[in-house]
């Protein structure tokens, strides 16, 4: 008997101490997870007969499709990256924002501005004008180990600033939830925790138990939209390049090892001769690119890259997030069952090291901002031109539903599109159709657009 009750003794000193730990932790994040308010303006269309009738169309122009527009508010959370202002948040908090309210846990507000959006990870950065703020300190993702304790923070149900406890499920989770119809360099790499999330945890913190940023809540696993279990995260360490891009460059620097690759299984294993089923198997090497420059060749098995074992391509993934075009990446590689090692010059989408820049467009007649489609997006949509819509303001096309990141393909029939196509669409009367896709669907869209 008296060795139980030792036993229970300890058990309850050790689970103080773990209180006083997610306390500590709890006190240090909550002045840092901000709430963030988005009001966006939608027109839409609607067809009214009154107007469709020889007398008002001949001698007074009227259309009968009439404009509407509907103001909706959507909200989420932010973390504190910068003393001066700087907040990341998740992408789709803000993406079609008109304006952004950020509310800071003393109940302060400040009007917020977008610095950069990065839709391939879910991130984005916001700025505020103020220098007394508190950042939440980075901790290293890397290290995260699973049934370790975590703190999620954030803004669920517009509530002020809550607190869920949970532990680390999985780490380099591939969700496919940011995916598109092509896998073109789409963040697969999550951490995975039981720790509750619902609406409005969105961009809000995951923290460990010193109270240091490991990861940028995302998603949860639903089919209600409300918690059931799993929640998920960006890494910290994918999220402090992508942050530190946006905030230098405007855009995110992303490094390609130009290869496609393929996980060994059992099946991968005996059809290829392999030795094991350890790392991942090269299964095509991009013509021009940073691997084949290096001398990596399909057939070889990466199973090292800087000294860190992978055998997913979830795992690559947040490697290579982690890392800028010219860095120098360290393979591990086995070739006929034979150990190599090759360094590989990252480059990035268009195959060299030169810094990407920004280089959207405003097109101010129909309200939005757009840039062409990058030479790695003509080959992995496999089309020639396109435009892609970056940020949608008040605008006609809004109007029919098209959403930013839309990549338009066609107008009235037209495939060859240059940014001076949809400026002319300021100067054009009557109806037109524009086509094109969603990176994240493999479906093509077709809308009419009354102008």
């Amino acid at each position: 008997m008296k060795r139980i009750n030792l036993l229970i003794l300890a058990l309850c000193f050790a689970l103080s101490g773990y209180a006083q730990d997610l306390t500590l932790a709890a006190k240090k994040s909550l002045h840092s997870v901000v709430y963030i308010q988005c009001l966006a303006h939608q027109q839409s269309s609607y067809y009214d007969d009154f107007f469709d009738n020889d007398f008002f169309n001949n001698f007074f122009g009227y259309n009968p499709f009439q404009q509407r527009q509907r103001t909706y508010r959507t909200s989420g959370s932010g973390v504190i990256v910068s003393q001066d202002g700087y907040i990341v948040t998740n992408n789709h908090v803000v993406a079609d924002a008109d304006s952004i309210t950020i509310t800071l846990n003393d109940k302060r507000e400040f009007v917020a501005r977008i610095v950069g959006t990065d839709p391939s990870s879910d991130l984005a950065v916001v700025k505020i004008e103020t220098n007394d703020l508190t950042p939440l300190e980075y901790g290293n993702s890397d290290n995260v180990e699973i049934g370790q304790w975590v703190l999620a923070v954030g803004n669920p149900f517009n509530l002020t600033s809550t607190v869920t406890a949970g532990i680390v499920s999985a780490k380099a989770r591939n969700l496919n939830i940011l995916s598109d119809k092509n896998n073109r360099n789409m963040l697969t790499s999550f951490i995975q925790t039981d720790a509750a999330m619902n609406p409005g945890n969105s961009g809000g913190a995951l923290v460990d138990t010193e109270g240091k940023l490991i990861g940028v809540n995302v998603a949860i696993a639903s089919s209600t939209g409300s918690y059931m279990g799993y929640s998920f995260a960006i890494p910290v360490n994918i999220a402090k390049k992508v942050i530190k891009d946006l905030i230098q460059y405007g855009t995110t620097q992303k490094a390609s090892m130009g290869a496609i690759l393929q996980e060994v299984d059992s099946r991968l294993m005996i059809e290829k001769n392999l030795y094991d089923m350890r790392g991942v198997y090269v299964a095509k090497v991009n013509e021009g690119g940073a691997s084949e420059k290096a001398g990596i060749k399909e057939g070889d098995v990466i199973y090292k890259i800087n000294g860190r074992e992978v055998n997913t391509n979830s795992e690559v993934n947040e490697i290579m997030a982690q890392m800028s075009p010219n860095e120098v990446a360290h393979f591990e590689i086995l070739r006929n069952r034979t150990s190599i090692s090759k360094d590989v010059t990252l480059l990035n989408e268009s195959n060299n090291t030169e810094i990407v820049r920004d280089n959207a467009e405003t097109a101010e007649a129909v309200g939005c901002t757009f840039r062409e489609v990058n030479n790695n997006e003509k080959s992995s949509y496999g089309i020639s031109r396109g435009l892609v819509i970056t940020k949608m303001g008040k605008s006609r096309l809004s109007s029919v539903g098209i959403r930013s990141g839309f990549i338009i393909t066609a107008i009235d029939g037209k495939v060859h599109l240059s940014l001076s196509d949809v400026k002319a669409l300021a100067k054009k009367k009557g109806q037109t159709q524009i086509e094109g896709f969603y990176p994240n669907d493999n479906r093509t869209y077709s809308y009419i657009l009354v102008l």
